[in-house]
């Protein structure tokens, strides 16, 4: 199978899916090594449980639709699924939600529609969304930066705590966590948004531990930084096209700045819109889903702007600290509408 991600008349670079995927896979090691350096094993752990259930749920599915198992499968579209989901939720979250949201992603927002080609709304971030919306505790219960905690669990404990809620030495994860983090669970965006709602000034919020020496938050501005160059790596491959990238960064970039030069004790400053959170993983892998963006080069444009409007909106107003999800489900929407107006003009018609 071929992906043809333009509009017609088509050209053929003989790039089949699976390779395709396999790309997008290979870069997005930069980002996950650095992930779980300051995040732990639960990163990798995550990622094994995530993989395993995007196999089996794709098969079970393929299977039932008396479809080739082999075939559906090599695309490894199933197994990218699982792995943008799985970079996206908290190390330490428990090994049922992580199954529950990617066997979702798969079957619901994937092959529900047809499978591969056919899914309107990109299905990473269905299930990252329906997991958010159910389970908010555990969803924004992220471990701090190792430069931080007071102590990291290891692989060892890290295994236990996601499938038995105990570590090794019988402490569970509640009491882990008030060990390993005095001051916060949350991430950076959700630190300063949280703190706002307190009535600390942006000040004082900036002298958190969290944002002690870093543009963006301990750990966070690596994480984005590495992602940031799996998607260079994209680029130069040709793998995606850079409309979609540079006009979401730059329309968060142009909004952040201007909200911030308003209002500077209440907005968070361009670079932690920029360098936290999900912002190089939506960018690069998320928005750039050939499947459910814009497939025009104008279009592309505008989908990327209208999703830099909406993850700056939602972060800054909203009732969640990130918005990148929300944002591309939301502009997954507005795509064939964008694509209707900005078709290319057909050769000898007005």
């Amino acid at each position: 199978m071929v992906f043809k991600i333009a509009s017609s008349p088509y050209t053929h670079n003989h790039r089949q899916t699976s390779r395709i995927m396999l790309l997008v896979l290979l870069a997005t090691v930069p980002g996950i090594a650095v992930q779980t350096w300051f995040f732990g094993w639960g990163t990798l752990v995550q990622i094994v449980i995530a993989s395993l259930t995007a196999w089996a749920a794709e098969a079970a599915i393929v299977r039932l639709r008396k479809q080739n198992i082999a075939q559906s499968l090599a695309d490894n579209s199933a197994l990218l699924t699982g792995l943008l989901l799985a970079v996206s939720i908290p190390s330490l979250a428990p090994w049922w939600m992580i199954v529950l949201g990617t066997a979702f992603a798969v079957i619901i927002a994937k092959q529900l529609y047809g499978g591969l080609g056919h899914n309107p709304f990109n299905p990473a971030m269905i299930g990252y969304v329906v997991l958010l919306i159910s389970f908010p505790v555990q969803m924004t219960s992220w471990l701090p930066p190792h430069d931080i905690a007071v102590t990291t669990p290891d692989l060892l404990d890290t295994v236990q705590i996601i499938f038995a809620s105990h570590t090794s030495t019988g402490a569970d994860i509640n009491t882990l966590r008030m060990g390993v983090d005095g001051i916060s669970q949350a991430t950076p965006l959700d630190t300063f948004k949280t703190s706002l709602h307190a009535g600390h000034s942006v000040n004082e919020i900036m002298h958190s531990a969290i944002y002690q020496g870093a543009l963006a938050g301990v750990g966070w501005q690596w994480v984005n930084a590495a992602y940031l160059l799996g998607g260079l790596f994209l680029l130069w491959q040709r793998t995606i096209r850079w409309h979609i990238p540079v006009s979401f960064l730059l329309t968060l970039a142009v909004c952040s700045t201007l909200g911030w030069v308003f209002s500077p004790e209440s907005l968070a400053s361009p670079q932690m819109h920029l360098l936290s959170g999900a912002t190089m993983l939506g960018a690069f892998f998320i928005l750039t889903d050939p499947v459910t963006a814009s497939t025009t080069n104008r279009g592309r444009l505008l989908y990327g702007a209208l999703a830099g409007v909406l993850v700056w909106l939602i972060r800054s107003f909203g009732g969640y600290p990130d918005g990148v999800a929300f944002a591309t489900l939301l502009a997954n929407i507005t795509v064939p509408l964008i694509d209707y107006y900005t078709r290319p003009r057909v050769y000898g018609h007005r």
